[in-house]
């Protein structure tokens, strides 16, 4: 399944499956019309709420249980004669164009990983970079900072000069859980997003003068992930994708998953001893390419009017673009003090 978080046209937020034919289906409401049609339910409506609730997170803490219920719903959804609706004559199918996206998910932790591909750290040492980039570094993202597919990034231009971005792999974990071996790992797999990993590099090198970065990373709408989950039984090896980052059309990062240092299997187990919980998102690291170690960064530094377009085989594409901080907030950014600039 494409897993969604969708607005209908009453702004109500709805989690749906995406069908190849590019309508959503609203899960909860054909939950409840599977439950009374196959299983003779009563209380349909409220145990689909329970089954398979409208929020993406609450729908990943019921495990593999909520999974098959909607895998099972989906399926009985695209069996029947349209026009199908729910069991009130609701809604329940919707043209692609008619909804909008949002981030697929907002967990509740972003578990970040970054300098996961060999090839990242070797350009990053070409460039004079003044840290290495390898594994293991791990920080936390600021899941407020979350938007979905074809929402904007702010350039806070009163913050940095030198935008740039980061496409990466990301998995969805499916049930809470901690200190677990690598052998252990697919089970909590729930599925696969598109991240994003938007980087204010001025910033970025004042922080690691302290060996550790998070602010540059963490800014409002620096954390474009989506446009959906794509559930671990779509994607047999997560390890055999390609991957490419295009801005206004032209490649800037492209690669293949099977250049990771450290595999996914690895990366989830040696994490869980902080401990997990259902919905958590854990990303795998970018690969090459990124604006900071180009031959040419300033030209190459995101900036308004940029659209990036990050694509993962068997994933999507995500698709977001470059605004400036007065188009998204209508006035003149807010004066900071000097030392935010100190090196």
């Amino acid at each position: 399944m494409r897993l969604v978080t969708f607005q209908d046209s009453a702004k109500r937020s709805r989690i749906g499956a995406l069908r190849d034919d590019g309508q959503v289906v609203d899960l909860t409401t054909a939950c409840a019309l599977y439950l009374r049609e196959v299983e003779d339910e009563p209380a349909f409506y409220a145990l689909a709420e329970v089954r398979v609730p409208p929020n993406m997170r609450a729908f990943f803490e019921g495990g593999d249980r909520s999974l098959g219920t909607a895998r099972a719903a989906l399926r009985y959804a695209s069996e029947q004669q349209p026009p199908v609706t729910g069991p009130s004559g609701e809604p329940l199918l919707y043209p692609r164009e008619a909804v909008t996206l949002k981030a697929p998910i907002i967990p509740k932790k972003f578990f970040h990983t970054a300098g996961n591909f060999r090839e990242h750290h070797e350009e990053a040492q070409k460039s004079g970079f003044s840290h290495p980039v390898l594994p293991w570094i791990v920080f936390f993202q600021n899941v407020d900072a979350i938007i979905g597919d074809g929402e904007p990034v702010v350039y806070p231009q009163h913050l940095t000069q030198e935008l740039d971005y980061e496409l990466e792999l990301a998995v969805v974990i499916k049930k809470a859980g901690k200190h677990f071996s690598a052998a252990e790992a697919a089970d909590y797999i729930g599925g696969y997003v598109i991240f994003n990993d938007i980087t204010a590099r001025d910033i970025q090198r004042r922080e690691m003068k302290s060996g550790v970065f998070s602010f540059c990373k963490g800014i409002d709408t620096f954390c474009p992930l989506g446009p959906w989950i794509v559930t671990a039984d779509q994607v047999p090896d997560p390890h055999n994708l390609a991957m490419e980052l295009r801005v206004n059309g032209q490649p800037r990062q492209r690669s293949h998953s099977s250049k990771m240092s450290v595999k996914i299997p690895e990366i989830i187990a040696h994490y869980s001893a902080m401990g997990y919980s259902a919905g958590d998102v854990v990303s795998t690291g970018t690969v090459s390419g990124v604006a900071a170690f180009s031959g040419d960064p300033q030209a190459w530094y995101l900036k308004p009017g940029d659209v990036m377009e990050c694509e993962i085989e068997n994933i999507g594409v995500l698709r977001n673009p470059v605004i400036a901080w007065e188009q998204a907030y209508g006035r003149k950014p807010p004066e900071i003090g000097a030392a935010a600039h100190e090196g």
